[in-house]
């Protein structure tokens, strides 16, 4: 491994690159690993911003723990993007534990996350590593707002909401759908795990700074619910989300319900290979890079307890390069100190909220926070 302690596997894919782009901007040496050699080069040499004064080198690795144990030898630190996580995810968990690094990802499954709690936390408590999965703007930056809001005593339920402008990419449209074919989305309810009603549909929610409705979904049940119940501050936790996109968002359940019927009596191998066609059939190709006057994010959260209410809204633009930045953070940060916490924990438990915010402000990808507080 040399000098180059950060390991991004699925470096040629969207939010791949875009890490590597800010890992460059923090001057973090890295490697770029995935499968393919050819992926690797063209993909970083054409899309990622000053690659040509990065210090990276690219390295191709089978999907097996032994072989990613072996590339990670060395490391401190590896960046995984290769989703769906529920299905891929758990082989670089192993190989992370194996070579004693710590582990982060972009997920958006609920299912995963339980997973990495339930089944490698206390592994990776014991071995003094990090376990954070799904560091990523569709989440992170919504738990910023409600650790914000959780600096007021007394508040004990989140209401939590998350939209973004844009498309999702081809993996992220193919992790829905996996998603939900697969488990079910849960909210916390006096720090029980509850399932939504499959069957509820679209839900219509108040976003703070336009008159439209917006049409959310439960989104797999969020990341929120499972960190959130570590916290003895919080009893229940429900978030939904979407894109501000109607059209789209109306598109969404019948796609869904579509895909599970065509494929509830296949095999789980033809199932997954089913649904990753239908993915392609929604999106089919890469996204352009971000544009911040269409690519726009809104976190808001109320929190509220028995005579108390707080109110956090965070708006931001390119949701993916927000992802890029507090993973490439996250790094810089474990290259020169240890987390907060060990074992599983989200990024604001690793990191700290105040932190990822300033991070985020930095680099100009949201705007201060709305913060109104209740007695």
């Amino acid at each position: 491994m040399g000098e180059k302690k950060v390991v991004v596997y699925g470096a040629s894919g969207y939010t791949g690159r875009l890490i590597c782009e800010y890992l460059r901007e923090y001057h973090v040496p890295f490697v770029a690993a995935g499968r393919s050699q050819e992926k690797l080069e063209s993909s970083l040499a054409t899309n990622v911003a000053g690659i040509e004064t990065a210090d990276y080198e690219i390295r191709t690795v089978d999907h097996d723990v032994e072989s990613i144990a072996e590339l990670l030898d060395g490391a401190a630190v590896v960046l995984n993007t290769v989703g769906p996580f529920s299905t891929l995810g758990p082989t670089v968990v192993e190989a992370a534990l194996r070579a004693g690094v710590h582990y982060t990802d972009t997920t958006g499954e609920q299912d995963w996350l339980m997973a990495c709690d339930e089944q490698w936390g206390e592994q990776y408590a014991e071995a003094g590593l990090l376990l954070s999965p799904g560091i990523a703007q569709m989440y992170t930056t919504g738990e910023i707002a409600a650790q914000l809001c959780l600096e007021k005593p007394g508040l004990d339920t989140l209401d939590i909401a998350v939209f973004w402008g844009g498309s999702p990419t081809i993996a992220s449209t193919e992790t829905i759908l996996v998603n939900a074919a697969s488990s079910a989305a849960h909210f916390l309810e006096q720090n029980a795990y509850v399932p939504f009603d499959p069957g509820q549909g679209l839900v219509p929610l108040v976003v703070p700074g336009q008159h439209e409705l917006a049409q959310s979904l439960p989104w797999g049940g969020t990341s929120h619910p499972v960190w959130f119940k570590r916290d003895p501050r919080v009893a229940n936790c429900k978030a939904q989300g979407g894109v501000f996109n109607a059209a789209l968002m109306n598109g969404v359940p019948q796609i869904v319900a579509g895909a599970l019927e065509a494929t509830k009596d296949m095999s789980a191998d033809d199932r997954a290979a089913a649904l990753t066609a239908t993915a392609r059939q929604v999106m089919d190709q890469m996204p352009p890079r971000e544009n911040p006057r269409v690519n726009k994010s809104l976190d808001s959260v109320h929190a509220s307890g028995p005579l108390g209410r707080a109110h956090c809204v965070i708006h931001g633009n390119s949701n993916y390069k927000q992802t890029g930045l507090m993973q490439a953070y996250a790094a810089y940060s474990l290259l020169q100190q240890p987390p907060r916490r060990v074992g599983f924990a989200s990024g604001c438990q690793a990191f700290g909220h105040h932190e990822l915010l300033g991070v985020l402000r930095t680099f100009g990808l949201v705007s201060p926070p709305v913060l109104t507080t209740q007695d």
